[in-house]
């Protein structure tokens, strides 16, 4: 079910500061599905970032020099960045248990997550469902079941009525479905319809809940409903930020970020 399967290990170099950063690139075999993870340090109390539907372990690539006095772990979500495509259609816990079965793998009984988008729905669930995830920043994150407007129900509605009529539908469908393979569109159906509002009130970690004000993949009702169903957290809404905000509001994020991490250095 689970094992390492091939190492390569290289050299980063932060030419203002001449920091080394230690990178080793895995790959671990979880029901036969190769899938990608670096560690990124080898000092320090351990980071896991998750990144969301359609990017991979580089969209935090700005991030990790940062973070340096963490040990960054980071994956690459099946089919996205250099992790293989699953046979069959994946469930979300399918995605929370690979990536618990990593983290006892490696050992690790607590870690502190930054997750964006996607990732924070399987954040959610691995901090509601297992006792290792020590602090938690959920950034525009995903998982809140969402308000339907009227021209939202009625587009569903003549979807359904068209599609048992037999008549085929055209540009139906958002981007990131359209772009993924059958058995990657029923896992996206399946993950986009599995709402985590109960499982937030499981939480009781300390999270921090970050989300660009102007964000219309997420909107910002959503990260006050996280708000208000995990206890122990707090809100950051950051100004001329949109679903990206961690990088849209660079060094603010990471500013509030550390303070809440209780980072040093």
């Amino acid at each position: 079910m689970f094992k390492t399967i091939s190492t390569i290990s290289y050299l980063f170099f932060v030419h203002a500061r001449y920091v080394i950063f230690i990178y080793i690139n895995m790959y671990f075999n979880f029901n036969n599905i190769n899938v990608f993870y670096n560690i990124i340090g080898e000092k320090g109390s351990w980071l896991l970032f998750l990144h969301g539907w359609g990017g991979n372990s580089q969209s935090f690539l700005p991030l990790y020099p940062k973070f340096s006095k963490h040990r960054c772990l980071t994956i690459d979500f099946p089919p996205f960045g250099n992790s293989a495509e699953p046979n069959v259609s994946w469930s979300l816990n399918d995605y929370v248990k690979m990536v618990f079965a990593l983290l006892k793998f490696l050992k690790i009984k607590k870690i502190k997550i930054i997750s964006h988008s996607f990732g924070g729905r399987v954040a959610i669930l691995l901090a509601s469902n297992y006792n290792i995830v020590e602090k938690l920043v959920l950034v525009d994150s995903a998982g809140i079941k969402p308000k339907k407007s009227f021209a939202v129900r009625f587009k569903i509605f003549k979807y359904k009525l068209f599609k048992k009529m037999g008549i085929q539908q055209k540009n139906s469908g958002s981007l990131d479905y359209k772009l993924l393979s059958e058995n990657m569109k029923k896992t996206f159906v399946i993950t986009v319809n599995q709402f985590l509002d109960n499982d937030c009130k499981k939480i009781t970690c300390k999270t921090l809940i970050v989300f660009g004000k102007q964000d219309k993949e997420t909107p910002i009702y959503m990260a006050k409903k996280l708000h208000k169903y995990i206890k122990n957290s707090q809100l950051l809404l950051l100004e001329n930020a949109g679903h990206f905000s961690y990088l849209d509001k660079f060094s603010e994020f990471v500013s509030k970020t550390k303070q809440f991490l209780n980072y040093r250095g």
